[in-house]
């Protein structure tokens, strides 16, 4: 894996604008097509975003770590944050070809990191949520 670079956010939703930068500067160090930095902007600000409004008990300042790293044909980001022990994967996957008002509330954010990201995974380790998520690129 190529030395990436990390992010460190608060849990803040005016923070995606910086992660939303820092996608950018990413992609375009490396190369990545307009359409690719494009969905990685997707899939983190879905995930974080949840993060932000659901993952934290209180109101006080956390900080979430967003690494970045591209290693040849794949692009790997960690998502690191001390909220409550959540693992996406386990969401229910949604009926998406159900009418709209027949469908539960949530689950499309997860559908769609699925959909983008080639590998996702979860592991909660010394009160640390820690998502993987990996594309690979040609």
């Amino acid at each position: 894996m190529q030395p990436g670079f990390s992010l460190r956010l608060t849990n803040r939703l005016l923070e995606l604008d910086r992660l939303a930068d820092a996608v950018e500067a990413f992609g375009e160090a490396h190369g990545l097509a307009a359409k690719l930095r494009y969905q990685i902007r997707l899939v983190l600000d879905e995930l974080l975003t949840n993060t932000i409004n659901y993952g934290y008990a209180d109101n006080d300042e956390h900080h979430i770590t967003v690494g970045m790293a591209r290693d040849g044909s794949r692009l790997r980001f960690v998502i690191e944050d001390s909220a409550r022990p959540f693992d996406p994967l386990t969401a229910r996957i949604p009926d998406i070809h159900a009418a709209i008002d027949a469908r539960p509330i949530g689950g499309l954010g997860i559908h769609l990191v699925r959909a983008i990201m080639d590998r996702v995974a979860y592991e909660r380790t010394g009160g640390v949520n820690r998502l993987i998520l990996e594309k690979d690129i040609i």
